[in-house]
């Protein structure tokens, strides 16, 4: 499965990947004029529409004696979309993990589990705030849609420059980080009393 969405989003398909581009601009571009309710359901249609002509259009010519008549989707409805036990099992254990996993994170933010990780938080919604008063949701994830289908093959095309300024970017919020942490009262304390009880604990290993 994430092979083949880094393949619609490094265009390995260019048909494909343009069909999927061409879907979503135009679905999110409908969503700013109409509402969510109108746009399904013109969609729906199209699609029932489309679907149901091929349909009579083999019966047609079956009709006619050109054709046997059978469902043109029939290696679709074929498929077994049934899930075994121990596939429902292992289904319910990942999305108890991810939902475990997303509460632990939250905890962390806004339990104030280290301070520097809640501050950075505040911060991102801060300027969310501003985003929000400029953009909408809806814009900002056709946006996202346009980057998602063009920073990964402009990363491809040059990944030695970027990843140098990458690089750059990442070391001085590292100087950054490290410069507010000493800054905060009893930051430096603990990390000093963490570092002495991984080392006890090394030791005693």
């Amino acid at each position: 499965m994430g092979s083949k969405v880094a393949d619609l989003l490094y265009w390995k398909d260019t048909r494909t990947s343009g069909v999927v581009f061409t879907g979503l601009m135009v679905s999110l571009l409908c969503l700013l004029h109409f509402s969510i309710v109108s746009v399904t359901a013109h969609v729906a249609l199209l699609l029932l529409c489309g679907t149901i002509s091929l349909r009579v259009y083999r019966k047609v010519l079956q009709a006619v004696h050109r054709g046997d008549g059978a469902n043109p989707f029939q290696a679709y409805l074929d498929v077994d979309l049934t899930l075994t036990r121990e596939q429902m099992e292992r289904l319910s254990q990942q999305i108890a993990s991810r939902v475990v996993s997303m509460a632990i994170q939250l905890r962390h933010f806004f339990l104030v589990e280290d301070l520097v990780d809640s501050l950075k938080l505040a911060l991102l919604f801060y300027i969310l705030t501003f985003v929000g008063a400029v953009f909408n949701g809806l814009t900002l994830l056709i946006l996202g849609v346009i980057c998602l289908f063009t920073v990964p093959l402009l990363y491809r095309q040059h990944q030695a420059q970027m990843d140098q300024y990458v690089g750059l970017v990442t070391n001085q919020l590292s100087h950054i980080k490290a410069k507010i942490r000493a800054k905060i009262p009893g930051s430096g304390a603990l990390a000093s009393a963490a570092a002495a009880v991984s080392g006890a604990k090394a030791k005693a290993e």
